[in-house]
């Protein structure tokens, strides 16, 4: 057990938690609050709403896939999210990991799911925090203003509930389903992670990336004028 957490704590190549801008942006962050949960949540909705939520910027490298390049671009899917998240605990000293799940997910581009040819969502990467004496689950994938553009009621966390996706959106439609879950690592297992994509997501891998916000606001504008 002492070993487990002294990994959750660790700088690693992928969660760089010793990088100066990511320790800037979590002192930045936490500022103020008075306990480990509270930093935690702070955090998170820093982490969820300061980063925006684009698949498209999928980059299955170690620098691809780090704490500091998520927090220099300003968007990333949602594993560099989690590992940002996690990167930020481990500044303030509290124990995170990385978990993973395959999720069934019903929203999404009509492009995207053309480009993953199937509605799964393999290792789908959240961030597992150890609050008050227990590991407690936050996702930060999707900011507020792309739930908002979804109609999904944007997933808080408390720093106490664990917080993973609504099985519904804001109209009653079915959203997301965890299907499988992987368990949860000190790092993020990007061997696995970069076998399961190029299997599965081959001709999303070789796309030409796009700006997966301006796609939606295209794809609703001609789901609103019928074309």
């Amino acid at each position: 057990m002492e070993n487990e957490f002294i990994e959750a704590l660790k700088p690693t190549p992928i969660i760089d938690s010793d990088d100066p801008h990511v320790i800037a942006f979590t002192h930045r962050s936490a500022k103020g609050a008075v306990d480990d949960k509270a930093r935690a949540v702070r955090l998170y909705y820093a982490v969820r709403d300061g980063i925006r939520y684009d698949p498209y910027t999928v980059d299955l490298t170690i620098a691809g896939m780090r704490a500091s390049t998520t927090l220099s671009a300003g968007r990333a899917w949602c594993v560099p999210k989690a590992v940002l998240l996690a990167a930020c605990c481990r500044v303030l000293g509290i124990p995170a990991r990385l978990g993973y799940a395959d999720v069934r997910n019903h929203l999404a581009t009509e492009r995207l799911k053309r480009l993953m040819n199937t509605d799964v969502f393999y290792w789908h990467g959240y961030t597992d925090i150890f609050i008050d004496g227990r590991w407690v689950k936050a996702t930060p994938a999707f900011n507020i203003e792309l739930c908002h553009r979804f109609q999904l009621k944007p997933l808080e966390f408390d720093g106490s509930a664990d917080s993973l996706f609504h099985p519904f959106d804001m109209t009653g439609q079915l959203h997301m389903e965890y299907i499988r879950y992987h368990g949860t690592f000190a790092d993020a297992p990007l061997d696995r992670i970069k076998a399961s994509f190029e299997k599965y997501y081959g001709l999303l891998l070789a796309e030409e990336p796009v700006d997966f916000e301006r796609e939606i606001v295209a794809e609703q504008s001609r789901q609103g004028s019928g074309q």
